[in-house]
């Protein structure tokens, strides 16, 4: 059996995503709640994979679905595409998340007389790390950037996103992007205690069919 590797995993979820479209599934029949939803589709897929490939699964210890490949699966309703995941410092905002997101977006309709749910599945998207950062915070920052701003016009960008930092954090994140000016993100990254993604531009772009580097449609 083969290792999983980048290539065979967005094969294999366009696969996958392709013969669950549409089928109904009696399992989520009555199922209103998300998380249940998703973590069904997460087992489903992860059992799909297992088939065909060799891979180490995911843990709590590491924190994502695919440690060695450095990608998290995240499965959303089209109504409100989001999800969370674990807060490590808030560079991330700023940097990304530090791994690659598969971000599968469904719509969900129960077929009353049959008894059953269908998934229709909308996007399929994988998101570069370097493009899972804040879409504003680094639209801002790169335009400070642009202008010739310095370490104060940064760290005054910085106070008024409200990045959870504290003075010493914000001075040490101002010198490191005036050094190693951020890419664009296309997320929505909201502060929390854990941090709360929001995909609704990355749906509009995919959509638009706008080519952008690390933003890649993986639905046939």
């Amino acid at each position: 059996m083969n290792n999983l590797d980048p290539a065979q995993l967005k094969l294999s979820v366009s696969e996958f995503v392709k013969a669950l479209n549409l089928s109904p599934i009696p399992e989520l029949y009555g199922v209103t709640d998300g998380k249940a939803v998703g973590t069904f589709i997460e087992h489903r897929f992860l059992r799909f994979l297992r088939g065909r490939y060799a891979f180490v699964a995911g843990s709590s210890a590491s924190g994502i679905d695919f440690p060695e490949l450095k990608v998290d699966l995240k499965v959303t309703s089209i109504r409100q595409p989001q999800s969370s995941c674990p807060y490590r410092d808030a560079s991330q905002k700023v940097y990304g998340l530090g791994y690659h997101l598969l971000v599968l977006v469904y719509d969900k309709r129960d077929d009353e007389a049959a008894k059953c749910a269908v998934l229709e599945f909308r996007n399929v998207v994988f998101i570069s790390s370097e493009r899972t950062a804040d879409y504003q915070t680094t639209l801002g920052l790169r335009e400070i950037l642009r202008r010739n701003g310095n370490k104060d016009d940064v760290i005054a960008f910085l106070e008024e996103r409200s990045l959870p930092l504290d003075e010493i954090g914000r001075e040490a994140l101002a010198s490191r992007i005036l050094q190693e000016p951020p890419q664009q993100g296309y997320l929505t990254v909201s502060n929390a205690l854990q941090w709360r993604l929001q995909y609704g531009r990355i749906v509009s772009l995919v959509n638009s069919r706008e080519v952008v580097e690390g933003v890649e449609s993986l639905l046939a």
